[in-house]
């Protein structure tokens, strides 16, 4: 496979050698730049970083040329980077020329953004188009974005474990190709915009890796391929059909980009890939969001796992998106264009946008939907924590097919507890006025405290169960019972029929063993990342 050939790509190269010089880096601008002049960057604090790079020389001299977009003397510029002829730069896109090219004074000003990331293996560099954030910018229809939340969000909850093949649909400026090739033994990126091919060339070439870049809509470039993972940051904004920026706005009405990622990953997804996408959905008064985004999902061959991270006031979403684009909150203009997007939102009954996380795995049998929220925060690895959890539905079809139903499954099966899981008391402290009413316990004689079990590692899931399951989860500790027996104990122990516990405990048991609180004794790649916390 080879990378898509453009100038920009044939110079990264020469110019891959003077940023390893002039040590542009993450922990090298740290160094040079210092912590505080970092910290300003990450909140896109211009002037702040300005005031340390004009000191910090040659690596100084190149955060001011490729992240702050400054006019910057021809001569410093090609000092700094004496590989790279100045005409070159400007043949390729690099950079262009400001003022009269015969006066001797003659300023460069960068046409991209080229800037240092650590994508979890170490820096990588990233070429993008001009933050509109740090610089002042027109955002094209083409716009490359660079860096943002959401890919690093993307990067953040993809699986760490090796793939043979991975397709990064949407390539954009191919952090995600880059992210990918340290883990893969191949990969695939795809657009349909001929500048983000372009920019991902280049951004493969300046780090020296080779990937296959596609021009194309959607799954069409890649039709009749399968691959074994499949990463996605897809123009997911809700809204009409018009396309502004074509790395946000797919041209579908609504949440159709979304919709069309979900449905359509699967087919291209070898047997026992995964996918990894991030998606947004639209809310209505009166309907279940997991009923909508569960519909995407094909009816058969596909486990999938979808976790609703935030949800956005409709106005509050368009006031977002149209200040990311650059738009003055201030101008008429940009109250006139809130007022088409909200009416549009308004008259399809939308009360809010979703949005979140979609892991799909491809699997023999009916089709499996588990959508919960997860609006609290994690540690890293959830793709690797999905991956347990597709390993954990798995071994639950296999043993409901060896018992006979998945409750005989759960019955006969020796859990343990997660090495990384804290269990207390929540105690209410809500007056009890009831004067039949024993103060220390509810309707029944039951305790009313309940108890909380929670992963202090990985996706931190919380659950709060009653004093009997949490009797049965301490008696899983030991690992000697199977689940069948722990009930049993509980029940006479508490004075109670254990019939009329069985199903209610098993239920909550199956929550936790989907969440990785409990696991199959002795049973291999079901235990969660995380899971050797002391």
């Amino acid at each position: 496979m080879t990378t898509a050939t453009t100038a920009l790509a044939g110079l990264a190269p020469a110019l891959a050698t003077h940023l390893r010089e002039h040590d542009f880096t993450v922990a090298g601008l740290e160094t040079t730049l210092g912590r505080a002049a970092v910290a300003a960057l990450d909140r896109s604090d211009a002037a702040t970083v300005r005031r340390h790079a004009r000191e910090a020389g040659p690596t100084g001299l190149l955060v001011r040329l490729f992240i702050l977009g400054d006019e910057l003397p021809a001569g410093q510029v090609a000092g700094a980077l004496p590989a790279v002829a100045v005409e070159d730069g400007l043949t390729a896109g690099l950079w262009e020329r400001v003022g009269p090219p015969e006066s001797p004074g003659t300023t460069l000003r960068a046409l991209v953004d080229l800037r240092p990331v650590d994508t979890g293996y170490g820096t990588r560099w990233i070429f993008s188009d001009s933050d509109g954030s740090m610089v002042h910018t027109e955002t094209r229809p083409d716009h490359v974005l660079g860096v943002g939340q959401a890919s690093l969000s993307l990067l953040r909850i993809s699986p760490s474990s090796r793939a043979g093949s991975v397709l990064d649909l949407g390539t954009g400026c191919g952090i995600q190709l880059v992210h990918a090739l340290d883990t893969a033994d191949a990969a695939t990126g795809t657009d349909i915009t001929p500048r983000c091919l372009d920019l991902a060339a280049a951004t493969l070439a300046v780090n020296g890796l080779d990937a296959e870049l596609l021009s194309g809509p959607w799954f069409d470039p890649v039709a009749g391929r399968r691959f074994d993972r499949i990463v996605a940051n897809p123009p997911f904004v809700v809204g009409t059909s018009e396309v502004g920026h074509s790395y946000r706005e797919s041209g579908l009405v609504l949440d159709g980009a979304s919709s069309t990622v979900v449905s359509g990953a699967p087919e291209h997804l070898a047997p026992g890939g995964t996918a990894v996408l991030l998606v947004s959905w639209v809310e209505q008064d009166g309907v279940d969001w997991r009923s909508r985004v569960a519909s995407w999902v094909p009816e058969d061959g596909v486990d999938a796992w979808v976790l609703r991270r935030d949800v956005s006031d409709p106005g509050l979403y368009v006031w977002t998106w149209l200040t990311d684009e650059g738009m003055d909150p201030r101008d008429e203009s940009t109250a006139r264009a809130a007022d088409v997007w909200l009416d549009h939102l308004e008259a399809e009954e939308v009360s809010g946008i979703g949005f979140g996380y979609v892991y799909l795995r491809r699997i023999d049998g009916p089709s499996a939907v588990l959508c919960e929220d997860l609006t609290h925060p994690f540690d890293g690895g959830l793709g690797d924590e999905a991956e347990a959890y597709f390993a954990r539905t798995a071994w639950l079809r296999e043993a409901a097919e060896r018992h006979g139903d998945e409750a005989s499954a759960l019955d006969s099966t020796v859990f343990v507890v997660s090495p990384d899981v804290r269990l207390h008391v929540s105690e209410s402290l809500a007056p009890t006025d009831a004067p039949d009413e024993d103060p220390a316990t509810g309707p029944g004689g039951h305790e009313q405290d309940l108890v909380v079990v929670e992963r202090v590692g990985g996706a931190r899931w919380r659950h709060e169960i009653d004093p009997l399951t949490a009797t049965v989860l301490r008696g899983a500790r030991t690992g000697a019972l199977p689940l069948e027996d722990l009930v049993l104990l509980a029940a006479v122990g508490a004075g109670e029929d254990p019939s009329a516990l069985a199903a209610p405990i098993r239920r909550v048991m199956a929550d936790l063993f989907l969440h990785g609180v409990v696991t199959p004794a002795g049973v291999p790649g079901v235990v969660p990342p995380g899971g050797g916390v002391g």
